[in-house]
């Protein structure tokens, strides 16, 4: 099993390549606008707009890259998720509430566990 120090290095090489694609792409896109003296303002700013809309889908992609490189690296690690910690947390609840009903029933004379007789204790 790689280390964490390992899973983090390939997250962070995902987010190196999204980041010099994203470079590159404005790269052509400013030697666009340099090589084309005679645009008119309409032209640029569709080369703008297009050129924000891909640094968007690669910003984007670039997220989900770490993400999900992160995803992999806490299940690898085996990190609890929030859904874990929930119901751990639901269980604990249970466990506390049925303590303090055993040590009430103790209290009151009973064996633990015991169910009161009917008529008995009940309300």
């Amino acid at each position: 099993m790689p280390d964490i120090q390992e899973l983090f290095k390939e997250a962070w090489s995902h987010a190196l390549a999204g980041v010099n694609a994203a470079e590159q792409e404005a790269e052509k896109v400013f030697e666009r606008l340099a090589d084309a003296a005679g645009l008119s303002p309409e032209d640029v700013r569709r080369h703008a707009r297009d050129f924000g809309e891909r640094l968007t889908a690669q910003r984007r992609e670039l997220e989900r890259a770490i993400d999900e490189g992160v995803k992999r690296a806490a299940v690898r690690l085996r990190v609890p998720t929030r859904g874990d910690l929930d119901a751990i947390e639901r269980r604990v609840a249970e466990l506390s509430t049925r303590v303090e009903q055993l040590a009430r029933e103790r209290e009151a004379g009973r064996p633990a566990g015991e169910r009161p007789e009917r008529g008995q204790g009940e309300a």
